[in-house]
């Protein structure tokens, strides 16, 4: 198999924190700001998502990590999928879509009937994308992160 077509999802290990850090701190940047929750989640996930049972998972081209997707666990039925990131260098390659799907799959197998997310307008190809993956839009509550306009 030609290794650019070899493309595997990866389950949470301590060593791919880098990759998670690396991908979500780049589009945070590029579109908004990074607030004290982001560093706070992005430089310690094993405390802030796999410790309160929530999951993170990468894809992989080839040997090379190129995406990441995490749920959260807000209560015994309701995760929130969050930090979604594909490096730029391989989007359009429907690896977004991949980790949308792994992730729902992988809540739903934990026994999790209830999927939220939180975003921004100005992302119109990722709102889409949540769109298809069957995510319907509803009111946003006050606080949380101060870059979402859409649930």
């Amino acid at each position: 198999m030609n290794a650019a077509n070899d493309i595997r999802v990866l389950s949470w290990h301590p060593s791919l924190q880098p990759h998670f850090e690396q991908l979500n701190k780049h589009w945070i940047r590029k579109y908004f700001r990074l607030e004290q929750v982001d560093i706070d989640v992005l430089e310690h996930p094993q405390e802030h998502i796999i410790d309160h049972g929530g999951d993170i998972i990468f894809v992989a081209l080839g040997g090379q990590v190129v995406g990441t997707v995490a749920y959260k666990m807000l209560d015994d039925e309701t995760v929130e999928m969050t930090k979604m990131g594909v490096d730029e260098a391989y989007q359009g390659r429907k690896l977004g879509w991949l980790l949308g799907n792994a992730i729902q799959q992988r809540a739903a197998e934990a026994g999790f009937t209830k999927m939220v997310l939180y975003s921004n307008r100005v992302l119109a190809p990722a709102i889409n994308m949540y769109h298809k993956l069957g995510f319907v839009e509803v009111e946003l509550e006050k606080g949380g992160y101060e870059r979402c306009d859409i649930k």
